[in-house]
């Protein structure tokens, strides 16, 4: 699936077929000649460099990977033919026959002289590998780092986490990607569960040392920098055509966010977006919104089953806006939908491990790679449809009028009062929710009801629930707010301490 083919460049084409990079939108009056694209081409470049904080970098090729099967086998080849420097930052290993191969691997390789060199998020491995995993790496000379571990002087510090999947094999090669190293991405044939759906791309060129940077940068803000490493690599020799940006995010920049909300402005014509856990704020549903409205073709494909279930729920409340600008939401069948993608117009697309919310937009390290050619573009749109094959449709159901008040028809219609109206419409309500599920079954359509009343109901006994151990019980509740209050007391007291002491560090300097 390389794309490093030669293709004409988006400034020659016309504003109809440069479609994100034209930006000339209202109609041109007869009296004004119409100018040439290449300004506004120029124009929509230096805007995705300036809302990216990321220069356009040509000369490479990508590979789209898909799935955690085709990662690891191409992760573990890199690692295996390295011959200088591996360098891997990852959110999960996972202490499992996968992340104990990719260990043997890399304990093998930092045996042999090679600077290894890893950073995992100490979140994200809560739980998934203990301290002692990486301790034959360290002893083969290797080095392990594990991003933002609770500390004093840092009472939120550990709501920012290190998100990042990325992989570098001695600055010639690069990987990103949402996949975690974790057997849980390969699924679990006894149990018939199949392999979770992820995406990811190798990348060769110019561009592989932009995301040898974006780790050396989460390496340095963790302690001193590496050893043996070059200060200055030689810049890589071209191996494609394609142009790309690395989009390489820390608190609380919100890069990509920027990056987000111009392409749904930009878009012309397609906008297909793939993500895990959706959770659109105001902002930006307001410009997919408006975008969908303008006759853009807008695709959210979402997981239908999801490993964070209050996510899944938040990501279905948020629905109705969508469906009803006309964009169109679908759910995954599979067992887990882990991409994070978006292909725009046939001429961009973006991969990476961001997901759409705030969480990654302003809270986390993330790092993303977007594309600006049609070969790679017209891949990912591809991989998309297909993926639509195994996925549900989610519509709001037609509208029906009753003395001008409209009501879905997913409704149940009210009844006239007298004997057996309330059974008569309770089966109904059944019969109308079978033949939903059964028409999804065959049709992969799914009407969109009214909100359901359960999750209501569950926040209700659970604030009563609250309530009443605190009236009972006021110590069960005032010990733990105490117990915060000291947390947070002890946290903030350090801090001013450390801030002293470094201030008059300074002050004794000459």
């Amino acid at each position: 699936m390389n794309t490093g083919m030669d293709k004409t460049h988006p400034a020659d084409k016309s504003c109809n077929d440069g479609v994100l990079f034209c930006l000339m939108s209202t109609p041109r009056l007869p009296a004004i000649p119409r100018p040439t694209p290449a300004p506004y081409r120029r124009f929509a470049e230096q805007a995705l460099s300036r809302a990216a904080g990321a220069p356009l970098v040509g000369g490479n090729s990508v590979e789209l990977l898909i799935d955690g099967a085709a990662h690891f086998d191409a992760w573990l080849k890199s690692i295996r033919g390295a011959r200088h420097r591996i360098l891997l930052e990852n959110y999960i290993v996972r202490d499992d026959e996968v992340g104990r191969e990719f260990r043997a691997a890399l304990v093998e390789r930092a045996k042999a002289g090679l600077l290894v060199a890893v950073i995992v998020d100490w979140l994200g491995c809560l739980g998934q590998s203990r301290k002692g995993f990486w301790a034959p790496l360290r002893a083969a000379g290797g080095q392990v780092r594990v991003f933002n571990p609770p500390q004093f002087g840092e009472p939120f510090g550990w709501i920012s986490r290190d998100h990042r999947k990325l992989l570098v094999i001695d600055g010639i090669e690069g990987f990103l990607s949402g996949v975690c190293i974790s057997s849980k991405w390969l699924g679990d044939p006894a149990r018939n569960a199949p392999p979770w759906r992820d995406t990811g791309v190798a990348v060769r060129g110019p561009a592989v040392a932009q995301i040898e940077d974006a780790f050396n940068d989460s390496w340095n803000a963790m302690g001193a920098p590496l050893d043996r490493f070059p200060a200055h690599s030689e810049p890589a020799h071209e191996a494609g055509s394609v142009a790309l940006r690395v989009i390489a995010t820390q608190p609380p920049s919100a890069s990509l966010y920027r990056v987000d909300q111009l392409v749904a402005s930009m878009a012309r014509k397609t906008l297909w977006l793939c993500d895990a856990y959706f959770i659109g704020i105001a902002p930006y549903v307001q410009a997919l919104v408006a975008t969908a409205r303008d006759g853009v073709d807008v695709r959210m494909l979402v997981p239908g089953s999801s490993d964070v279930p209050v996510v899944s729920g938040l990501s279905r409340g948020g629905y109705r806006p969508l469906l009803q600008a006309g964009i169109r939401v679908f759910e995954w069948n599979g067992s887990m939908l882990h991409a994070k993608t978006a292909v725009a117009d046939g001429q961009w697309a973006r991969v990476g491990s961001s997901n759409l919310n705030v969480s990654s937009w302003l809270g986390n390290r993330e790092i993303d790679v977007a594309i600006e050619d049609a070969g790679f573009a017209g891949l990912l749109a591809a991989q998309y449809e297909r993926d639509l094959q195994n996925a549900t449709e989610i519509v709001l159901a037609p509208r029906r009028y009753r003395r001008s008040k409209p009501t879905l028809a997913g409704d149940v219609r009210p009844t006239s009062i007298g004997r057996g109206g309330g059974r008569s419409g309770r089966a109904a309500a059944s019969a109308l929710r079978v033949a939903n599920s059964v028409g999804a079954a065959f049709a992969n359509h799914r009407v969109l009801g009214e909100m359901p009343s359960a999750p209501l109901l569950t926040a209700t006994l659970l604030l009563a629930a609250l309530a009443m151990v605190s009236f009972l019980w006021p110590a069960s509740v005032g010990w733990p707010i105490g117990a915060l209050a000291a947390w947070v007391a002890v946290n903030t007291g350090v801090r001013a301490w450390q801030l002293s002491r470094r201030r008059r560090r300074r002050e004794r300097q000459p």
